[in-house]
């Protein structure tokens, strides 16, 4: 006899859980006087994503971070971390944030072990878990041949290891880093590149440059800025669709015209 019980249907597939918004931009601009440094800055940044963030010197990288970081107070628009308005509620965001401002401030007396064990004390680490964490972002930083010399003594490459470095000591999810590989030689250059490829499994990243070899390096998605506006948002892929020589698509994409040969 046929079988006429009901055909069991087929277990849908599970949907990926949707991404946490981690770093979110709406409307910023920051204007000093009738100076707008940056105006009408929104884009989004889901969990797990490692971003450039690129435009030429002076364009207003380093004047968004510091707004989504809460550095700056912004004029117009909101910024927040892992859904944290940083105006308004800032030690709560500031609590999943790791960022590396430009030439950031060390304490050039102090040596590395002092100034983790420092920074652990003021975010109100109790001794075991400050002795963990910085015993892990010394590892991660490879830090170890200096962790006991002044920094005052240090390569420009182990200071900025030892910023990065404190950055990590809480163990923060979301990271911004303004420019962290000025300056370097290319050794160290190619050390924190695997260092930021190492976070990037683990942690959502912006990262500033305007050296264009750092978005091959590190980054599927880019942030172009120029003049205060983002003029572009998306993959590297569709960043060179039509102009597949990167040196000549930020010509294009800061209005500055090639000249023929």
């Amino acid at each position: 006899m046929p079988d006429n019980s009901p055909t069991p249907l087929a277990e849908a597939p599970e949907r990926a859980a949707p991404r946490q918004a981690m770093i979110e931009a709406r409307d910023l601009s920051k204007f000093y006087g009738d100076f707008a440094a940056v105006r009408d800055v929104s884009f989004t940044i889901q969990e797990g994503e490692v971003v450039a963030f690129i435009g030429p010197n002076g364009a207003g990288k380093s004047t968004v971070m510091k707004l989504l970081t809460g550095y700056l107070s912004p004029s117009t628009g909101i910024a927040q971390i892992a859904g944290f308005d940083m105006q308004t509620d800032r030690l709560n965001g500031a609590a999943r944030l790791g960022y590396l401002p430009e030439n950031g401030p060390l304490y050039p007396d102090m040596t590395p072990r002092s100034l983790l064990r420092f920074f652990a004390e003021a975010r109100g680490m109790d001794d075991s878990y400050a002795s963990q964490r910085i015993e892990a972002v010394v590892e991660l930083c490879r830090l170890e041949a200096v962790i006991g010399k002044p920094i005052v003594k240090l390569s420009k490459g182990y200071r900025q290891r030892v910023g990065m470095a404190q950055v990590l000591l809480h163990e923060p999810d979301v990271l911004i880093l303004d420019e962290p590989t000025t300056g370097l030689d290319p050794n160290q250059i190619r050390e924190v590149r695997k260092m930021i490829r190492r976070l990037g499994e683990t942690k959502t990243i912006l990262l500033s440059t305007h050296i264009l070899q750092e978005v091959h390096a590190m980054c599927s998605r880019v942030l172009f800025i120029d003049e205060g506006r983002i003029v572009f948002d998306g993959t590297q892929n569709e960043l060179l669709a039509d102009q597949p020589d990167m040196d000549l698509k930020f010509h294009e994409l800061t209005g500055i015209a090639e000249n023929p040969a």
